[in-house]
């Protein structure tokens, strides 16, 4: 490790110790709101010091093992003993160095927010939107698994089964983390229902994970930007919803986004719901903008807007998944995954950014 970066593991210790001190101050732990901010960020950095400690302790067993070896008086059954101890020592160590490497990593802000999923029929007909809704099913059986609490705030049904597109709400701790390498194209391969002689079809949805702004700090939009429409709901709802135009369409002139609600009776309650879900998109694209002005060459592009970049192949014929962005990512487990289990996946490709990221730090 460099002594740059030692140096920044040490001011992450020296600010824990400090807001240690702070949440026991009176004055802060009178202020929920400070105490709760305050809280969180302590909480984030334990882990830190929990490493550092255990590195010390490392270091010291290591400078006793050698101090046992090199002593003339010792007897060789207890410098074998050292030899191992040292050894133990230096793994140790080595595996320490990447653990606070790793905290080092700069934090996502929306990680442990919620998101919005969108998930869109895109080349095959009538199999691409079944893919769709087999691809919206996966992630919810996913998010129940995780206790996680998934809205439906749009759809839009294929003729044939599944969606042309479908809009939900994911609302859960650490839902983005989880999810944010899920944007891109998905491609199946398969032999449809509809086929009769068995020939194996290719289509593909896209899907976008759209982080909700952290609570507090919604992005500014000039109401004059706005151009709002209204109109019949095709959703649930009774015969109400479709007697009136309750159904909001909202689009933001400069940038061409447009967003729809229709799942609540009222009018501004759609409204309400459709305003969070622009913002939560435009904040979306500015992030997408920034990290393509730092970084290019980023093979998992988190927020990157990139709806176009076919990252994974679902070849049911073989119960074969690959993910086209990590080397080798490739599972045979494709009925438990679209089953919902997607944890085995999804830790891969953590790992792999966890690793780019680790690489630059270590290059700068």
């Amino acid at each position: 490790m460099t002594p740059t970066l030692r140096r920044k593991l040490e001011a992450l210790a020296e600010r824990r110790e400090e807001l240690e001190r702070l949440l026991a101050d009176p004055g802060v732990i009178g202020d929920n709101d400070r105490f709760r901010k305050l809280s969180r960020e302590f909480a984030q950095l334990e882990p830190v010091a929990v490493a550092l400690a255990e590195e010390a302790r490392a270091k010291a067993d290591l400078a006793a093992a050698e101090a046992m070896r090199n002593d003339p008086q010792v007897d060789k059954d207890l410098r074998d003993l050292a030899d191992e101890e040292i050894a133990a020592a230096q793994t140790r160590l080595e595996q320490l160095d990447v653990e606070l490497l790793a905290h080092l990593i700069p934090k996502d802000a929306r990680d442990e927010g919620d998101l919005y999923l969108e998930v869109r029929a895109g080349t095959g007909g009538d199999e691409a939107a079944i893919f769709a809704g087999d691809l919206f099913r996966m992630y919810a059986r996913y998010a129940e698994r995780q206790g996680w609490k998934v809205e439906i705030e749009s759809s839009n049904a294929g003729e044939h089964g599944g969606y042309k597109e479908i809009i939900a709400r994911v609302e859960g701790r650490g839902a983005y983390s989880r999810l944010k390498f899920e944007s891109g194209t998905h491609r199946v391969q398969r032999v449809p229902e509809t086929e009769s002689q068995g020939r194996i079809h290719t289509s593909a949805a896209t899907v976008a994970i759209i982080a909700v702004e952290p609570e507090g700090e919604p992005i500014e939009i000039n109401p004059a930007d706005l151009k709002v429409d209204t109109f019949r709901s095709s959703g649930a709802g009774g015969q109400h919803v479709n007697k009136t135009e309750s159904a909001i369409r909202i689009t933001h002139i400069p940038s061409g986004v447009v967003v729809e609600n229709q799942t609540e009776r009222s009018q501004h309650a759609n409204r309400d719901k459709a305003l969070k879900r622009l913002q939560a998109m435009l904040a979306d694209a500015a992030a997408a903008k920034a990290a393509a002005a730092q970084a290019q060459d980023r093979r998992l592009q988190v927020g990157s807007g990139d709806r176009s970049q076919r990252i994974r192949t679902y070849n049911f014929p073989q119960g074969r998944i690959t993910d086209h962005r990590v080397e080798g990512l490739t599972l045979y487990d494709l009925p438990n995954i679209v089953a919902g289990d997607l944890d085995g996946l999804i830790g891969r490709l953590i790992h792999e950014h966890q690793a780019d990221e680790l690489a630059r730090l270590s290059a700068g």
